[in-house]
């Protein structure tokens, strides 16, 4: 229990901002799986816009300070890396 007035505010805003980075993360983190589950099918068309939803939220998340501008970066690169391995395997089938 904290033991004065400022230490039970601090207490409160660390709640209440550890509930609004739970949101965020767990936001992304089912945007990249609906991306993936669509890269794995071979969906070229759908997964596009879903890799603009995933880099849209990506980058707010940074903006937000809830993930690091570097992470971010890191993760959005990985992801339309695995976007063009599948188009080009796409338009190899073709």
């Amino acid at each position: 229990m904290p033991n004065t007035k400022s230490a039970a505010k601090r207490a409160r805003s660390n709640a209440t901002k550890a509930a609004r980075n739970k949101s965020i993360k767990s936001r992304v983190k089912t945007l990249e799986k609906k991306y993936l589950t669509l890269v794995t099918a071979g969906k070229v068309d759908d997964a596009r816009k879903a890799f603009a939803d995933v880099a849209s939220a990506y980058d707010k998340a940074a903006k937000g300070g809830v993930i690091k501008k570097e992470n971010a970066s890191r993760k959005r690169s990985r992801l339309q890396l695995r976007l063009n391995a599948t188009a080009k395997a796409a338009a190899a089938k073709k």
